[in-house]
C-alpha cells in the first residue's frame, strides 16, 4: 500500500498542467470572441447614431461623422475612431445619410494579429 502511494507522488501537478494546456486556450478564445462581438456592436450603434444624427435637418456627412467618432470616443479606444466615412446614400428608396467604420481588433487588445471589422449604419433624410 505504501508503495502505491510513492508512485503517485507529483501526479497532480501533471494532472493540472494537462488540464490547463485545454482550458487556457480555451478561455482566451471565448475572451476574443467576446472582445471582437463587443467592438463590433459599439461601431454598429455608434454609425447608426451618426447616421440618423446626419439626416436629421440642417446636418450634412461631416455632422455625421463627427456625431460617430464622439459615440466611438466615448465608450471605445481612439484607434477605433480612425476610419469614420460618412456619405449621402439612398436608403430603402429615399434619400438618406450612410455612415461607415472600419478597424481592426487586435487579439486580446494587445496589438498582434487582428481581426478586420467593418460596419455601417443608415438613415433615412428628415423632410423639412
Amino acid at each position: 500500500m505504501r508503495r502505491l502511494r510513492d508512485t503517485e507522488r507529483g501526479s497532480a501537478v501533471v494532472d493540472f498542467v494537462l488540464v490547463m494546456l485545454v482550458l487556457v486556450p480555451l478561455f482566451l478564445g471565448i475572451m476574443q470572441v467576446a472582445l471582437v462581438l463587443h467592438v463590433r456592436n459599439t461601431l454598429a450603434s455608434a454609425a447608426s447614431e451618426g447616421a440618423r444624427y446626419g439626416a436629421t435637418a440642417d446636418r450634412g456627412p461631416a455632422d455625421a461623422e463627427a456625431k460617430t467618432r464622439e459615440q466611438i470616443l466615448t465608450a471605445l479606444s481612439p484607434r477605433y475612431a480612425q476610419h469614420v466615412v460618412a456619405r449621402p446614400a439612398t436608403v430603402g428608396g429615399a434619400p438618406g445619410m450612410e455612415v461607415r467604420v472600419e478597424a481592426e481588433v487586435p487579439a486580446l487588445g494587445l496589438g498582434a494579429f487582428g481581426v478586420h471589422l467593418s460596419v455601417s449604419g443608415h438613415a433615412v433624410e428628415e423632410e423639412p
